[in-house]
């Protein structure tokens, strides 16, 4: 294995439980106007309004943005970057899930650089920093909070799209178990699965031939050292504390893992990217409406047993932090672990008809950087192949001698 590898991270990254009354100290170190993007819910929740009290006790002037939506829309990053021009804010600071994080990011970008959203999406196209950003996360799963990424929903698409860049990493991000605890079991469930994916996708993405260009010519540069030691403990504690978490939503110290997984989660794929899993999952979740943790994580099994012939390695590896007594366990062990936590085995139980499995297979081909960074070929008919098997639970349907180069 060659001794290579990169985290990119926030400057300041705090984890803990009561650590979100650190938020007034670290904002006023980064501005003075501070313009704090949330959703409805979150604007009248008392941990919120303690936060709010603390930033205006340390002398910031706050405008409070919440409009937020799921899945955050284009055009309302548009919509709220305009409305908050005349209060020029010199601090975003993003409290909430990964749609308010994300939102957050964007808006921060159309402060600093114009334009609308769809001007950057893709990878490196944001030319320079952006605003100061504070992501404080109140679920755990999407590790928006230290990604370089941006997740929007494009009304002129079918598909949901990306804009990915260094440039888009928080500048600090304050990571509270304490404000998940409110978080219900089968949101719990859906961002913690989603976590566990973003580990393992990340600890299995193929590994790409090192140049010294590597790193600044990509976001994702494929699995390496560095992503391998965040995604193998992500993995760990997820295991550990998610069923926990999810079963009894007032332990602490089952929130304080499901967080901290999530968060080292977010900093391996933040390097070393997704793959399959995420690439089927866009266009099934653009047909089935289904939440996007809910369709990764029902997924990964599958791409795993795909994937098994090239990820043996891995799989061991796995095994020895998750106490599973071998790599072939591992596969099995994920799959009931979603299964006990409410999440759809199948494509099928997720809603998808089978009629609309070549358009699926088709459009997730089309998405060459998540597909690219799988550890195993997939071309169409392989697409196929496994869809099938991920719609019907019938894992003989994958064969396993094909296409391992």
């Amino acid at each position: 294995m060659e001794n290579f590898g990169t985290i990119r991270s926030p400057r300041e990254l705090i984890f803990g439980a009561g650590q979100r009354r650190a938020l007034g100290l670290v904002a006023k170190g980064l501005g003075r106007r501070a313009l704090v993007v949330t959703d409805e819910r979150l604007a009248s929740d008392a941990d919120f309004l303690a936060m709010i009290t603390d930033l205006e006790g340390k002398g910031l002037m706050l405008r409070i943005e919440s409009g937020t939506l799921p899945d955050v829309p284009a055009e309302t990053t548009v919509l709220i970057a305009d409305a908050a021009r005349d209060f020029a804010p010199d601090l975003v600071i993003g409290v909430g899930g990964g749609s308010c994080l994300d939102m957050a990011k964007c808006v921060a970008l159309l402060l600093t650089h114009g334009g609308r959203p769809q001007d950057y999406y893709g990878e490196l196209k944001v030319p320079g920093p952006i605003l100061p950003l504070i992501a404080i996360p109140t679920t755990a799963g999407t590790g928006s909070e230290v990604t370089p990424v941006a997740v929007l929903s494009d009304s002129e698409r079918s598909l949901k799209v990306g804009i990915s860049s260094p440039h888009l990493i928080p500048t600090a991000a304050i990571c509270d178990p304490e404000l998940t605890l409110t978080c219900p079991s089968g949101l719990t469930a859906i961002a913690g699965a989603d976590a566990m994916t973003h580990a393992i996708e990340a600890f299995t993405a193929t590994r790409r031939p090192v140049t010294p260009q590597l790193t600044q010519e990509r976001v994702f540069i494929g699995k390496n050292v560095l992503s391998d030691q965040f995604a193998l403990r992500a993995i760990s504690l997820l295991w550990q504390g998610l069923e926990a978490a999810y079963r009894d939503g007032s332990n602490v110290a089952a929130r304080g893992q499901v967080m901290q997984g999530a968060t080292f989660a977010g900093l391996a794929f933040g390097v070393a990217g997704t793959a399959a899993a995420h690439a089927i999952q866009y266009p099934a979740g653009a047909l089935t409406h289904t939440a996007h943790g809910a369709g990764v994580a029902c997924l990964m099994p599958w791409v795993m047993e795909w994937n098994r012939p090239a990820i043996g390695e891995e799989l061991q590896q796995m095994a020895a932090v998750m106490n599973l007594p071998d790599g072939a366990a591992v596969i099995p062990a994920i799959s009931a672990l979603f299964g006990r936590i409410g999440i759809p085995s199948t494509l099928a139980q997720l809603g998808l008809a089978e009629d609309q499995l070549d358009w699926v297979a088709e459009q997730s081909c089309g998405i060459e950087r998540l597909i690219q960074n799988n550890p195993r070929q997939l071309d169409r008919r392989d697409m196929r192949q496994l869809l099938d098997a991920a719609f019907s639970g019938d894992a003989n349907l994958i064969q396993q001698d094909r296409n391992l180069q």
